[in-house]
């Protein structure tokens, strides 16, 4: 595929093979077996035992290695995928340096599993300041963070942990590979979750890694195989489907989120809002997700601005075709109770933007 065509291109072309009369225009075959035949005394290889081999997973792992600009892993969920980064690049004694603002699943693995491991963990926020990075062996950003949407430069962070001998890696959810490169801006691995935009249909989990060097993903792919961690083909033949419609569903839910960014702010129910736009790195992102977070004075009147809007499904996943709120202090983020995480849908911005702003004003009508 040419490297100077659009977004929408790359995504309905990534990871195909040289069309051949008679093939299916959709990438197929969808194999779903756990094992396949092979003649007496020959190695297992390519699609020997269905674990770690299986041809519809590798279809997805080339489109999506394409569109991220390095070799893929796909894994059965974001946690699934982030868990074998940190078991394959950490040991006994290591350091690594987390985001104390990120996906809090993440927090809870490391104080738990990678403390009880003898790792020491040191939690960061976003936007800095970062710890001296001396004797770290990871550093883990998320950017823009979930669920206050700060934004880090990943180049010069990049660099200067690079100059201690740290690999990085980037949680690339929130912006996917069309919205950021993080191994093009100097990262040394990706990890997202597909459940979220990439997929964009909120009927999948699955999650997934690139790596600049093939031995990162390499020791990847032996953790997944051991640990049995893999989506099942017809997930990920899903997932694959769904890639060519990405840049068309992130350019609305972008652009429904920048509507409803100047509305929120004008709203007296509205205490605070967030946006990546807001960040000084905002130039990094070659399209902003369709996410924009807020506070409302109280749990209450997030409640009743829930149950007022009529568009607006409470919901704790982000990236669908539906627009969905979760007030992120229930799961144990560190933000005020009435923290919102809005997640924008393709519905037609003129219609979002009256439901939201019916709901608000459904919800002033509770004393503060």
């Amino acid at each position: 595929m040419p490297m100077n065509v659009g977004d929408s291109t790359r995504c309905v072309h990534s990871g195909l093979p040289l069309a051949k009369p008679g093939d299916p225009i959709v990438p197929g075959p969808l194999l779903s077996t756990a094992y396949h035949l092979r003649p007496e005394g020959v190695e297992p290889g390519d699609d020997g035992y269905g674990r770690p081999d299986n041809p519809t997973r590798r279809l997805l792992e080339a489109a999506i290695g394409e569109l991220e600009g390095g070799p893929s892993l796909v894994f059965a969920s974001g946690q699934a995928a982030i868990t074998a980064l940190l078991m394959t690049t950490l040991k006994p004694g290591d350091t690594v340096v987390i985001p104390s603002d990120g996906y809090y699943q993440v927090r809870l693995f490391a104080s738990t599993t990678l403390a009880g491991m003898g790792i020491n963990v040191i939690e960061a926020p976003t936007a800095g300041p970062y710890p001296p990075f001396a004797g770290v062996r990871l550093v883990l950003l998320e950017s823009p963070s979930n669920p206050g949407l700060d934004l880090v430069d990943i180049g010069t962070v990049a660099t200067m942990a690079h100059a201690e001998g740290a690999l990085v890696a980037v949680d690339n959810t929130a912006a996917t590979p069309l919205g950021q490169r993080p191994l093009v801006l100097g990262a040394d691995v990706v990890v997202a979750s597909g459940t979220k935009a990439l997929a964009g249909h909120t009927d999948v989990l699955l999650g997934y890694v690139a790596a600049r060097e093939q031995s990162l993903v390499d020791g990847m792919q032996r953790w997944r195989n051991l640990s049995g961690a893999i989506p099942s083909p017809f997930d990920c033949w899903l997932v694959r489907r769904s890639l060519g419609t990405l840049a068309l569903r992130l350019r609305q839910q972008s652009a429904n989120a920048a509507a409803l960014v100047p509305v929120l702010r004008s709203h007296s129910l509205v205490e605070a809002v967030y946006h990546p736009s807001d960040s000084p790195f905002a130039s990094q992102l070659n399209i902003l997700p369709g996410l924009v977070s807020f506070e409302l004075p109280s749990a209450t009147h997030v409640a009743a601005f829930l149950k007022a809007a009529q568009l607006i499904a409470a919901a704790t996943s982000f990236g669908g075709l539906h627009t969905t709120a979760d007030r992120r202090h229930q799961w144990g983020d560190s933000v005020p109770p009435g923290f919102v995480r809005l997640s924008c849908g393709i519905e037609d911005t003129a219609d979002l933007v009256d439901d939201t702003l019916a709901a608000l004003d459904s919800a002033t009508t509770l004393s503060r």
